[in-house]
């Protein structure tokens, strides 16, 4: 499988096919997807997906993809690295819209097609889509990188907003219980508050007892609730290894592990690297430019690329 990677924070696609010449593949950015017109399958994980005009995906990193295009499309590609929201040191930017972020990207919903289905919203994202395009093409005017960010922040916001939505008001995959997926998405939203993830306090906050609420996830999911709470934040720390430069310190600070011994070990038991090796073997790994990034590198630039620079 094609792996591409982006070596610029942020960069606009807009172009339209009428058949998908670009292998399955995955990235090392993420990709914001407006289907503007046209219909067809997208196909995220080997999971099959019907589009149509105003259908909005959302792909991490590790998620892989094709479209198989039924009537000429026009897509708008919004690619972005974590490094596009944040700033050298925790705490230069706002730790609520980080967690936001990494909220959105580490959610199960991320790759279940269209994140949205109300027309109102779909509406909204178009607008913004097309301010968004607008700075894009002039972005060496005055303030245009300022509101280029807050577009696009804006434009997350409302997809984070669909997707906790969703996950609140239907039974999840596999027919999990509605209850199971409020757990999920309240660990997710509360993840660096390590006092209201503690059993005693779930259990008060979605009134059950203790016991109850132990045994109750452990039979919907497989595994305990502070076995899932622990994996879930070590993917985070994942994340940080790969798209920031924190120090390991300053990772496990932020995460409420005790000290960056305590991290490494835990750690280094999932993964089998300490952090730093973790993220040495990252940096060391095999390098192919995205589509766009470099014009016609690897014949997989995306048309329109060349203009949007």
């Amino acid at each position: 499988m094609k792996r591409f990677n982006q070596y610029e924070p942020f960069n606009i696609s807009l172009f339209t096919l009428s058949e998908w010449p670009y292998p399955l593949h995955n990235h090392n950015h993420f990709e914001i997807i407006f289907i503007h017109r046209g219909e067809g399958v997208h196909v995220v994980n080997e999971h099959r997906f019907d589009y149509r005009a105003g259908d909005v995906f959302l792909l991490g990193p590790e998620d892989h993809h094709l479209f198989e295009i039924t009537t000429p499309t026009e897509f708008c590609y919004v690619r972005f690295t974590q490094l596009f929201f944040r700033g050298d040191q925790p705490g230069e930017r706002d730790k609520d819209w980080q967690r936001t972020v990494e909220y959105l990207f580490h959610t199960p919903y991320q790759a279940g097609g269209s994140l949205v289905k109300d027309p109102a919203e779909k509406q909204r994202l178009d607008h913004l889509r097309a301010v968004l395009l607008a700075e894009y093409g002039h972005r060496k005017a005055p303030f245009a990188e300022h509101i280029l960010g807050h577009v696009l922040q804006s434009i997350i916001s409302i997809l984070a907003r669909n997707i906790t939505a969703e996950a609140l008001g239907a039974t999840g995959e596999g027919g999990r219980s509605r209850t199971l997926e409020e757990i999920l998405v309240y660990v997710r939203q509360h993840i660096y508050q390590p006092e209201k993830l503690r059993l005693e306090h779930l259990a008060g906050h979605f009134r059950y007892s203790p016991n109850y609420l132990s045994i109750f996830f452990k039979r919907q999911t497989g595994e305990s609730l502070q076995q899932y709470i622990l994996r879930y934040k070590l993917k985070l720390v994942e994340t940080r290894l790969r798209y920031s430069d924190w120090s390991v310190s300053q990772i496990a600070y932020e995460f409420g592990f005790t000290d960056e011994s305590h991290l490494g070990k835990l750690f280094k038991k999932y993964y089998g690297h300490t952090p730093r090796g973790f993220r040495q073997s990252v940096q060391d790994g095999p390098s192919t430019p995205a589509p766009g990034a470099l014009p016609g590198a690897n014949g997989y630039a995306f048309p329109g690329d060349e203009k949007a620079r």
